[in-house]
């Protein structure tokens, strides 16, 4: 075997780490194009066939989407969310809306009894935020602001497990979400989530509950019906 082999190895694995960091920390956000393949050479100083191989790799893991003649996209901010997102892609809608409904009720209701001054402070700021979001009439936009909050909000229930489960399966949410808002944002689709907010800053973890598990999703999911 040549000697060089495992310095390409070893190579490659330290670029996948790179890239894997860009994406883990947010630089690169789930939704997001990442630098073309060119630009990645000139930022790395590596060539073209390594940077090719950990893109396919990071693609392989489920957290990159190549898509040809688009670019290549960020779908997941770990290997399990990447899991996740490929395993639930065609689940039933209404059974992703009841495993948001059930994990935002438990977060909110911990977040109730847990949350700090700052963890008000940043949730304050994304309410605002989506509702600029909403005024602004642009759904990705909208379902970008309202997926932060709802992060934010499980993070304020200090449950560093149910916190970790909840980003892994954002993929997946912020999918279902997209396909029932739609292209347009439409006025009796508005979820009022200030009272949410205000159930979590006084401390009712029960209202909270209620009111987190009240609109998992907008208007057009509908319930499971059996024949």
């Amino acid at each position: 075997m040549p000697l060089t082999s495992p310095r390409r190895s070893a190579l490659s694995d330290q670029v996948i780490a790179q890239l894997r960091a860009q994406i883990t920390s947010g630089e690169w956000p789930v939704g997001s194009r990442i630098p073309t393949e060119p630009e990645l050479v000139e930022q790395l100083g590596v060539a073209r066939n390594t940077v090719r191989e950990a893109v396919r790799a990071l693609a392989h893991n489920g957290l990159l989407d190549i898509r040809q003649g688009s670019g290549t996209y960020v779908v997941a901010t770990s290997e399990l969310a990447g899991v996740m997102h490929r395993r639930f892609a065609a689940a039933e809608p209404a059974h992703v809306a009841e495993l948001r409904s059930t994990l935002e009720a438990s977060a909110a209701r911990l977040a109730a009894e847990r949350r700090t001054a700052q963890d008000l402070r940043q949730i304050d700021a994304l309410l605002e935020r989506r509702e600029r979001a909403w005024e602004s009439g642009r759904a990705e936009d909208f379902v970008e602001a309202d997926a932060t909050l709802h992060l934010a909000i499980v993070a304020a229930s200090h449950n560093e497990v149910l916190a970790e489960i909840y980003a892994d399966l954002g993929g997946v949410l912020r999918d279902f979400l997209r396909a029932d808002v739609g292209e347009e944002l439409r006025p009796e689709a508005h979820m009022d989530h200030a009272r949410l907010v205000e159930a979590i800053r006084a401390g009712d973890g029960e209202r909270a509950a209620a009111e987190a598990s009240a609109h998992p999703f907008g208007c057009r999911l509908r319930p499971l019906t059996r024949d």
